[in-house]
């Protein structure tokens, strides 16, 4: 009999689920209590899951003259009760005395405190620890956690590296609903590898665009445009494709096509939670129309005439083969639609437009977290 494995969500307290006073950094009056925004909301949703939550929480010389015990406890019992009141309730809560330059065992990120944790009955390889300090992701390597960064994206990132721990840290975010989304959906990320006597292709993607881009297929104006999907969709892709452009630039289009639908459709998992369906826009003298349902059946129409018989270093009538061959491994419905005077623009106005509505298919709520169709399956 399979033995299940406890999880633990070891959540940090000051500048996570309450502010943190700037100056003296103690939350030591009523006053000074404020829930960071969402928190509540989110950790409701949480409490849900089957992961124990656990409070840590350094609070320096708590006790001694400097900081009494009787200014925290008010604050800190208060917090405590409003949580409850809205059905979250936490199963531990760690608290350190320490002083830092005591060095003592039990602060974090030292993992004194975290014995109960380090035990087989827990899974830590499936626990989280969540924090807006470098210590915290620090203190999740050593437990052998996965570690949420609480900052602005660009902080977390220098923070990660200066700390040399960017590869314990799988989110920085400082929203809490895209936390609490992250935990309770999941990674939305696939990597795959097609390698044919043609191609060889190797290619990952997260949907949520955490992470590095960099596009070279060996064409040119197909790298850029591929640019212009990540960036206006919002997604992370690394992509290299090797393909036999000395015979000509079919067969790369196509595999690399078939690779991003087959990324997109892998990373989707079972589509709960999303959008589902797709939209377009204006591209200077030009108007592109792409509107698509990823809802598991495939049809693709093509409306796009070109003047020109290259663009760049690609042939124009590769481009209906490429979207036909997204669509087909995406599984999807794909339409398109373009006009206007200038190839360029109406070729960029689609891939533009293809980016926008993928953005809105793929866009996940989750706090509706069901599948979108009256059927009840996709």
């Amino acid at each position: 009999m399979e033995i299940i494995k406890r999880r633990a969500l070891i959540i940090d307290r000051d500048g996570t689920i309450i502010t943190e006073p700037p100056i003296d950094y103690q939350i030591d009056s009523l006053e000074k209590l404020e829930f960071v925004p969402r928190a509540i909301s989110a950790l409701a949703m949480l409490s849900g899951l089957d992961y124990e939550f656990v409070m840590a929480s350094n609070q320096d010389g708590l006790g001694t003259e400097s900081f009494p015990e009787d200014t925290f406890w008010g604050a800190q019992n208060k917090m405590m009760k409003t949580l409850e009141g809205e059905g979250i309730k936490f199963d531990d809560v760690l608290i350190d005395k320490s002083f830092e330059e005591e060095n003592a065992p039990t602060r974090k990120p030292r993992t004194g405190m975290f014995s109960k944790y380090m035990t087989p009955e827990y899974d830590l390889a499936g626990s989280f620890v969540i924090g807006d300090r470098v210590t915290d992701i620090i203190l999740a390597k050593n437990l052998g956690a996965k570690g949420i960064l609480m900052q602005k994206p660009e902080v977390g990132v220098e923070m990660l590296e200066s700390a040399s721990c960017s590869t314990s840290c799988c989110l920085i975010s400082e929203d809490w609903a895209e936390i609490a989304e992250y935990i309770r959906c999941g990674a939305r990320t696939a990597t795959v590898e097609r390698d044919t006597r043609e191609t060889k292709i190797s290619a990952t993607i997260d949907l949520d665009g955490r992470g590095k881009s960099n596009i070279d297929t060996g064409l040119n104006f197909l790298d850029h445009m591929i640019e212009q999907i990540v960036h206006h969709a919002g997604v992370s892709l690394e992509l290299v494709a090797k393909g036999d452009l000395n015979v000509d630039e079919h067969h790369t289009m196509e595999d690399v096509a078939i690779v991003l639908g087959e990324l997109v459709s892998t990373a989707l998992g079972d589509k709960r939670g999303i959008e589902r369906y797709g939209y377009a826009l204006p591209m200077d003298e030009c108007r592109a129309l792409v509107v698509l349902d990823f809802g598991g059946r495939i049809d693709f129409d093509w409306r796009v005439q070109f003047t020109r018989e290259m663009v760049g270093d690609v042939p124009t009538e590769m481009f209906s083969h490429f979207f036909k061959s997204f669509s087909q491994s995406a599984k999807c419905n794909l339409h398109i639609e373009a006009t206007g005077e200038n190839d360029h623009h109406k070729i960029e106005g689609v891939f533009k437009a293809f980016a926008r509505s993928l953005k809105r298919a793929i866009k996940r709520d989750a706090f509706k977290y069901e599948l979108p169709s009256s059927k009840g399956v996709l």
